[in-house]
């Protein structure tokens, strides 16, 4: 009888994360922090002293998001601050990866998804509109990542990812500090979101 894989990952926490089908309890907030921390966007290739991770990212998106919809609740700045909280143990995939892996990425994306959401008093799934301006505040996200660090035109990075209203990012930068620096700030947004929810 063959012994079955493995599919779980012991985390910082001492959590084990079962990947293929994840529960709420075996989530934390530290976990999610330190690994998207040092997750690295567009697989490092960008200019600096470190690494673009995906933690900065999910900062900036859910400053972007508080923009897009300034009187939205708090729970959905949450899900913004959250959305590519999988990538702390699947990691992060540029889109032409995922493209060639196929639609079992999103299966287990959407899991994951669903696990943290739930650990954190967020829906399952977010509604269709939350989730479009999520998706809207995530593709300014990378067009100033492009622009600023990752050596793309403007010309360029707006054929992909669409050109963003200058107003909405006129006075914001792409921040690049130490992963610490990184985990620190994303878990204390969190903690505050959470605040806010009551």
């Amino acid at each position: 009888m063959a012994t079955p894989k493995r599919a779980w990952q012991r985390m910082l926490s001492g959590r084990r994360l079962d990947l293929l089908d994840p529960t709420p309890v075996d989530i934390e907030i530290e976990d999610i922090a330190h690994g998207l921390a040092f997750v690295a966007r567009w697989n490092g290739q960008t200019h600096g002293d470190y690494a673009y991770s995906v933690a900065e990212h999910s900062l900036l998106v859910e400053t972007l998001f508080g923009r897009i919809a300034p009187k939205t609740p708090a729970k959905w700045r949450l899900a913004a601050l959250l959305h590519d909280a999988p990538e702390y143990v699947i990691g992060d995939m540029i889109s032409p990866v995922k493209t060639a892996v196929g639609p079992g990425y999103g299966v287990l994306d959407d899991r994951l998804t669903a696990a943290v959401h739930i650990r954190f008093g967020l829906p399952a799934v977010v509604p269709v509109q939350i989730k479009k301006q999520i998706k809207k505040a995530d593709k300014i996200s990378a067009w100033m990542e492009a622009t600023q660090i990752a050596g793309f035109s403007e010309t360029e990075a707006s054929k992909f990812f669409g050109k963003p209203d200058t107003t909405i990012i006129d006075d914001l930068a792409i921040v690049l500090r130490p992963p610490v620096e990184t985990r620190n700030a994303f878990t204390q947004r969190h903690d505050t979101l959470l605040e806010e929810m009551g």
